[in-house]
């Protein structure tokens, strides 16, 4: 009888993975050693990294960098090959910022997404509501023929009061309004389970902090980062924890783990 296979996923935004690298990143991932590593704001094209340090460490690894220099990209990093990567949604206005990849395998594929913040104004938040809106059926076409899905990334959201350290002060804040707060409601709706709160029920876990007021020492946070399953995969799900010691950038790594 063949022996089961058990999954570890990360999800990660970096804020940079040349400078998550200057901070001892490469030696964490060969010590925390993941089967898959989803990278979000990268920030950088794979011939501006010494991706030499992945392949080292037993990492396939494909990208999507945005055309802006410097600025958002999403990776995949895995010690299995895909069995096929999917670059991007189709949609021109989100590929330019490269927010979106995909790699599919035997039993299971994940998409990996950054998804765009709205703090820096109308604008931009305003870009935000016609990502998720047109996201939600981006995904849902996705995931009729690829059922056993994870949806990992930076949403840039926090879905309940539980998940930030104020609620209060923050109602108005991007990332905890009403609207985007619904759509997180909804998104789950559509077959999916946030894969941490079915373990983890209890408050004060967050994988972001702001740079301001000593947050992080604090732990005012705000749990924005989530590896996310279908449905269909919660028997399959082992576990899921927020790693918050792990300091490479603002946020911190989340980690899912299932098996075959």
């Amino acid at each position: 009888m063949a022996k089961q296979k058990k999954y570890s996923v990360i999800s990660y935004n970096v804020n940079g993975i040349r400078a998550a690298l200057g901070k001892g990143f490469a030696q964490w991932l060969e010590e925390t050693s993941p089967d898959v590593i989803c990278l979000q704001e990268t920030k950088a094209s794979p011939d501006q990294v010494d991706t030499s340090l992945f392949e080292h460490l037993g990492y396939h690894h494909h990208w999507h960098s945005a055309e802006k220099k410097g600025y958002s990209g999403v990776a995949i990093l895995s010690k299995e090959k895909p069995k096929h990567v999917e670059i991007g949604c189709g949609m021109p206005e989100y590929d330019r910022e490269g927010r979106i990849i995909r790699a599919d395998f035997d039993s299971f594929s994940i998409v990996n997404t950054y998804f765009p913040s709205g703090s820096s104004g109308d604008e931009r938040q305003d870009f935000k509501m016609r990502f998720l809106n047109d996201y939600i059926h981006f995904i849902n076409e996705v995931k009729k023929s690829i059922p056993n899905l994870l949806v990992a990334g930076d949403y840039n959201i926090c879905h309940k009061a539980i998940d930030i350290h104020d609620p209060v002060s923050n109602k108005d804040s991007s990332g905890f309004l009403p609207e985007e707060r619904e759509w997180m409601s909804h998104f789950f709706e559509q077959g999916f389970m946030d894969s941490f709160r079915h373990f983890n029920p209890n408050p004060h876990h967050y994988s972001w902090w702001s740079y301001r007021a000593n947050a992080r020492n604090n732990n005012k946070g705000w749990r924005i980062d989530y590896i996310n399953a279908s449905s269909v995969m919660q028997a399959r799900l082992t576990g899921a924890s927020i790693l918050p010691d792990v300091k490479h950038s603002d946020h911190c790594p989340v980690l899912i783990q299932f098996k075959d």
